[in-house]
């Protein structure tokens, strides 16, 4: 039987740990719960500490973002599953035995959630991805909640396989402080020749205007990282010929675009993966050694 740990990576979220954190323990009553507390200054940790013994918390001296943060809750894990929750998600009950139930195929490295995502007045499904070669790019987007198969799973709300996670390196810390690290891992774990399964019956619920990035950081600077981690995702993971020539081709195409459309943060996102180009090339080389299947085949 899967032991399974829940990891619950938290950057001065004490507020969302109040809220949130019971419920997970309510509906996983079994498994070990880790928060990683990033360098908060909020009283995170104390808070954890003296409401939360049973609670293991691993707590980092400084802030350096998401991947490096879960990564640190992995190596902590004892379960053979890791479930990863954002501290502005709540599980509903029973949300886990569903996900655990995918990992008796030896094949599966995550399984994602049903996420009932709350955008302002509105209430939006997703959990399900889809992934397409578009004009030189890789482009990710929502995909309907009716069928089980899915380009990649959230690192806010899914379960992964400790043992692949491992093997293929974890979440890359080239995409701190946040964005695209979830899509990274799972585009390389299916390139491995791993699968990937949406479960709808395990759901949560998702706040995302609670979350820390639209309260921490200007609308302006994640563009720009999300710009700068979409090109350094291409650039570490497209191997097939043909891609990289259409991405050569149409990456000037799409700068000049963006400026003329008023959209300066592609330039200034390209501009800082640039600045990382070093460091992408490293985590290519790193992550080639697991390719198993073409760009082609996957998009």
């Amino acid at each position: 039987m899967n032991r399974v740990s829940i990891i619950i990576p938290n950057w001065n979220g004490k507020s969302l740990l109040e809220k949130n954190l019971p419920g997970v323990i309510a509906t996983a009553k079994d498994a070990e719960i880790i928060v990683v507390d990033d360098g908060s200054t909020d009283g995170s940790v104390g808070y954890l500490k003296a409401k939360f013994p049973n609670v293991t918390v691993v707590e980092k001296k400084r802030h350096e973002g998401f991947a490096s943060t879960v990564n640190a809750g992995i190596a902590a894990a004892i379960g053979d599953i890791v479930v990863l929750l954002n501290t502005d998600v709540e599980p509903e009950e029973n949300f886990l035995q569903p996900l655990v139930s995918h990992f008796a195929g030896d094949k599966v490295f995550a399984v994602g959630c049903m996420d009932k995502s709350k955008e302002g007045e509105s209430v939006v499904l997703r959990g399900r991805g889809l992934a397409k070669w578009q004009r030189g790019f890789f482009i990710h987007e929502r995909g309907e909640v009716d069928k089980s198969d899915t380009a990649w799973v959230s690192g806010g709300s899914g379960a992964f396989r400790k043992s692949m996670w491992q093997e293929l390196g974890g979440m890359d810390p080239l995409f701190n402080p946040f964005y695209w690290e979830d899509i990274d891992i799972s585009y390389r774990a299916r390139k491995a020749g791993y699968t990937l399964v949406f479960e709808p019956k395990s759901i949560v619920k998702h706040l995302h205007e609670e979350g820390k990035i639209k309260q921490s950081f200007s609308k302006t600077r994640v563009k720009v990282i999300a710009y700068r981690n979409q090109f350094m995702f291409i650039w570490k993971n497209i191997s097939d010929i043909s891609f990289l020539l259409s991405h050569a081709v149409w990456t000037p195409l799409r700068l000049i675009q963006a400026m003329l459309t008023g959209d300066p943060w592609m330039l200034l996102g390209y501009t800082g993966a640039l600045l990382r180009f070093p460091n992408v090339i490293a985590s290519r080389i790193h992550a080639s050694v697991h390719w198993k299947k073409s760009d082609a085949e996957l998009l």
